[in-house]
């Protein structure tokens, strides 16, 4: 079979690359909230297990099909499929992970441009000595401007699908070996700077020294799909870039390096943030507002405030435009296994993704009320039946593809581990993740 043409140039691009699809709004947007609404320390603790058991072989499963193809995520999932004497139809689940990164980054793209909005404010000081009520208005205010939120998305994905259209090594590669660093230089600062507010040893606290008589069937379940959200598991687009993967590379420690380069963008975060919140005596479980409302309020009161609300907003834009580039890929290198060209299927897919988006960004203003799901708006349901319900669904399928359809010698040489480590994978992704997956799935039903 033909393979892709490119690679990524070494194999600290690729841990690069996939730190940069998994890192970005889980980490700093998500998982305080999450961790704040589910107790803390007890709650990580959970989630670093399950990403042990459930997250890292999923990954790696994904990765390896990948790997094994050497091409997009449709055509190598048939491909393998018609090597391993199973049915041709597998190739829908990578049309399937292409449909689930779509959902996942238009209104990615959308809330991602209230990154732009608030970078901007904080750089103006526009939240210098104002009041709790004052920034919640504001924020209010935002989202009931749909010019301004259609502004912010388009600027947004512009930036994203401008370094896709220039290619792996041109585009993705070089602009992650740039941002990746800076992105850890400014967590690590803003770490650095919590640990002078009067807050600290309550942030560690909280993470650290767990309470387990508050952990809940809930709190286990938040714990498992917030570990499958995060690795950005489950929509073929780490599928994609194995296909990229230099075949010197070590599929384990690989996996394992990013899992470890995810987790602590989560510690550090919750670090920065839970530092600021409990040294303005503000609760940690405020949930999606977390971010937008109670963190300007608590940087408003404190030295040098602006600056640091600055830093963060900064922070929290490269992380999901790094992590937004890395989910485009996928889509773009789908289409390219159609026999388009980059340019054309770069083309294709910002602007259907644009469009989407807009659906989200109307959301708050003029479809406010069309509630056609559940309750819920298109924002609220386009940002949570794709991560809670299609990813574990596609992680799922994948996770059975790799470890009961492939061939055993197919997926030893693509992980390469030799047979030891291929029995030990196999097993602990076929009695323990896959059933977890399913429960992951389960609870995003019910």
């Amino acid at each position: 079979m033909s393979e892709t043409l490119e690679r990524w140039g070494s194999k600290r691009a690729f841990i690069l690359a996939v730190t940069g699809a998994a890192v970005g709004l889980g980490n700093i947007w998500r998982f305080p909230y999450v961790a704040g609404e589910n107790g803390g320390a007890a709650f990580l603790l959970i989630y670093v297990a399950f990403v042990l058991l459930l997250g890292i072989p999923v990954m790696m499963a994904e990765i390896l099909i990948g790997r094994a193809g050497r091409r997009g995520p449709i055509q190598a999932l048939g491909t393998l499929a018609a090597e391993a004497g199973a049915s041709r139809h597998w190739r829908w689940l990578g049309l399937f992970g292409a449909f689930t990164v779509f959902c996942i980054l238009s209104f990615y793209s959308v809330v991602s441009g209230w990154s732009i909005e608030f970078l901007v404010a904080s750089v103006n000081g526009n939240f210098d000595g104002a009041s709790a009520a004052e920034i919640g208005a504001g924020f209010e205010s935002f989202l009931a401007n749909p010019g301004l939120l259609i502004f912010n998305h388009s600027l947004f994905l512009f930036m994203t699908m401008t370094v896709v259209a220039a290619g792996v090594a041109k585009g993705l590669e070089r602009l992650n070996n740039l941002l990746m660093p800076l992105l850890y230089g400014l967590l690590l600062l803003l770490a650095i700077y919590a640990t002078t507010t009067s807050g600290f040893g309550m942030a560690l606290s909280w993470l650290f020294l767990p309470s387990f008589e508050d952990v809940t069937a809930d709190v286990v379940l938040h714990a498992m799909g917030h570990a499958f959200f995060t690795l950005a598991v489950g929509a073929c687009a780490l599928m994609a870039y194995g296909a990229y993967m230099p075949d010197e590379q070590s599929l384990p420690k690989a996996a394992f390096a990013v899992a470890v380069l995810d987790i602590s963008v989560a510690l550090l975060a919750g670090i920065a943030i839970f530092s600021v919140v409990f040294a303005q005596g503000m609760d940690p479980a405020d949930g999606p507002g977390l971010m937008f409302v109670t963190l300007p309020i608590a940087f408003s009161e404190l030295p040098w405030g602006s600056l640091w609300l600055s830093v963060f907003f900064l922070l929290l834009l490269l992380a999901t435009w790094t992590s937004a580039i890395n989910l485009a890929e996928p889509m773009v290198a789908t289409l390219q296994g159609l026999g388009w060209r980059r340019s054309i299927s770069t083309a294709v897919v910002a602007i259907s993704v644009w469009l989407l988006g807009l659906l989200s960004a109307f959301s708050f203003s003029t479809l406010a009320e069309f509630r056609p799901l559940f309750g819920r708006n298109i924002f609220e349901l386009v940002s949570s039946i794709p991560p809670d319900i299609f990813l574990p669904l596609g992680g799922l399928f994948i996770a059975i593809f790799a470890a009961w359809v492939m061939p055993q010698a197919m997926v030893v040489k693509a992980l390469g581990v030799g047979e030891g480590g291929y029995v030990v994978w196999r097993n602990l992704v076929r009695w323990v993740s896959i059933p977890l997956t399913f429960i992951v799935l389960l609870g995003g039903l019910l």
